[in-house]
């Protein structure tokens, strides 16, 4: 979701999950909770994309991917606002970069998330 609303230039979160939602209608639930995450982190995401920008060593954000990008906004945001154990949510995070990034970009989202904890304190 998060990808398709930067990729659309950031349109209200609701359009984007309704759109999203006519590819997979049985997966309703899961959208809900879905754009409830997604709407949580656009609404942080200055401060977000600040954080990240400083943790992430020699990288503006913009030469980011758009997916590892959106994988560390999601993280960063379940390290500062969930109880979920931080090494479970670099854990997932490293997981969906495995799954739709490319083949450097576990490393690189477990690097950053993994600073990112210690810094907050999680770690």
């Amino acid at each position: 979701m998060l990808y398709a609303w930067e990729m659309q230039g950031g349109p209200p979160i609701q359009r984007v999950t309704m759109s999203v939602m006519r590819w997979n209608p049985r997966q309703i639930a899961c959208g809900e909770a879905a754009e409830a995450l997604a709407t949580a982190v656009v609404d942080r995401i200055a401060d977000l994309d600040r954080q990240i920008g400083e943790a992430a060593d020699n990288w503006r954000l913009d030469r980011i991917g758009a997916v590892e990008r959106n994988i560390l906004r999601i993280g960063l945001h379940e390290l500062q606002e969930s109880e979920t154990p931080a090494r479970v949510v670099i854990s997932e995070a490293v997981r969906l970069a495995h799954w739709f990034a490319g083949s450097k970009a576990p490393a690189f989202v477990n690097g950053v998330l993994d600073s990112l904890a210690r810094v907050l304190g999680r770690l």
